[in-house]
């Protein structure tokens, strides 16, 4: 009996390391055949017929000059949106032919596969992947040892001080570099932030040329727009008519949502929260919107040279910065098998109500129970939205995040902001 081996689709924003990551994969196999659809336009009428997918591979093994054998070949379509029936034909490897290993990726993939309404349900595994989070930045400086402290680190167990400032100074140095792969990279290699700059200033070009890609759903200049919106508008609700003057909220919209779609900016989507899932109780039209990565953030705003000296963020766009990495945090240490959605929770005092505003960051679902998240961007503050939230919802406990050690006030815990992610891996 053939095993039960489905196709791995890589899906995520551009520039994220996905051929790289398939390439370093293909070290452990005997044999590697890659396959590039924006490169190789010849062999893309092989999967235009109705050539099972033993066929196909007997072609590309012909090809390629390199055998295809099940068990010690990796064949890697890349930029398979492309390739729209290649894209199809994936399905066919699980039915056909599951004891091959199969990985295909490619970027804007999101707009192929809205194209293909029933694309593969049930016979391809989707694998999300995104710019690198703290820990692995971690990974990068060859700091493992970190890594583990964190890991192990917990409000009742709190890091030595002399390591959580070291800690400390890591997050800062990540949050300019930010997790894009070629950025960590060089910066890992030449211990230079100039180096890492450059190389952002070079992935915002190439992401923005991208936009050239969506022209015929939406304007390029309106998608500039929207894009640069996003720096700007990262507290408080994303409103449309500020994003753009002029244009339509629909056209913004749509603009905002293929950007969303492209994995370049994320959605904080408030909730009533009054019980799980959490989405079930959604507001889409109240949605905070964050970029993906908090060095291509301060890059496009120019307030990179801020973070360094300084040991509270609320200087830096109003301390945005610290929500904007603790929303990354989550959905890169969530599992990477489905799209992680983020969720805060909102009040908007009615006037001659005796109830002012409060806002509580970030929501998440912990095994049956609702966690709050306050996000401080320094080591001061009060709590009085996360405490109101808390006795409203009948929380037993809530979450501060912030540049503090860990520890724990009353029924409210304490983590580094660097360690946020230890909330959703140790789930």
């Amino acid at each position: 009996m053939p095993p039960d081996r489905k196709p791995l689709l890589l899906r995520g924003a551009r520039q994220t390391g996905k051929s790289s990551a398939v390439r370093h994969l293909g070290r452990q196999f005997k044999h590697f055949i890659e396959i590039n659809f924006e490169e190789g336009q010849e062999i893309n009428t092989y999967f235009d017929s109705s050539l099972s997918p033993q066929k196909i591979c007997e072609k590309l093994a012909l090809f390629y000059k390199t055998p295809i054998i099940p068990g010690e070949t990796l064949l890697f379509f890349d930029e398979i949106q492309s390739c729209q029936p290649a894209l199809i034909k994936l399905r066919f490897f699980y039915e056909k032919y599951a004891e091959l290993h199969v990985i295909a990726a490619g970027s804007l993939l999101e707009f192929a596969l809205e194209e293909i309404p029933s694309f593969g349900i049930g016979r391809i595994r989707s694998f999300f992947m995104y710019p690198f989070a703290f820990d692995e930045f971690l990974t990068a400086m060859h700091s493992e040892e970190l890594t583990d402290a964190v890991r192990i680190a917990s409000p009742e167990k709190p890091l030595d001080e002399p390591i959580h400032q070291l800690l400390l100074d890591y997050f800062k140095t990540f949050l300019i570099t930010g997790g894009m792969p070629e950025a960590v990279s060089h910066y890992a290699r030449k211990q230079d932030l100039l180096s890492a700059e450059i190389v952002l200033n070079d992935l915002i070009t190439v992401l923005k040329t991208d936009f050239a890609k969506y022209r015929k759903k939406i304007p390029l200049l309106l998608l500039n727009e929207i894009f640069e919106a996003v720096m700007r508008q990262t507290e408080g609700k994303f409103v449309y008519e500020r994003a753009s003057p002029g244009t339509s909220a629909l056209a913004a919209k749509q603009a905002l949502d293929l950007l969303i779609m492209a994995g370049l900016v994320y959605p904080v989507t408030h909730t009533a929260a009054n019980g799980i899932p959490l989405g079930a109780e959604r507001n889409s039209k109240f949605r905070r919107i964050i970029p993906c990565d908090t060095g291509i953030f301060l890059q496009i705003l120019g307030l990179r040279a801020e973070i360094l000296p300084i040991d509270d963020f609320s200087a830096v766009n109003r301390g945005a910065l610290a929500e904007i990495f603790v929303g990354q945090e989550l959905i890169k240490s969530a599992s990477c098998f489905k799209q992680h959605e983020l969720f805060c929770w909102q009040r908007s005092a009615n006037p001659g109500s005796p109830h002012g505003n409060a806002q509580i960051d970030f929501i998440i679902q912990k095994g049956s129970n609702i966690i709050p998240i306050e996000v401080k961007a320094g080591t001061q503050g009060g709590m009085q939205s996360l405490r109101l939230f808390m006795k409203e919802k009948h929380i037993k406990k809530g979450i501060r995040t912030s540049m503090e050690n860990f520890g724990n006030i009353d029924d409210i815990d304490i983590y580094p902001l660097y360690a946020i992610g230890n909330l959703i891996k140790n789930n």
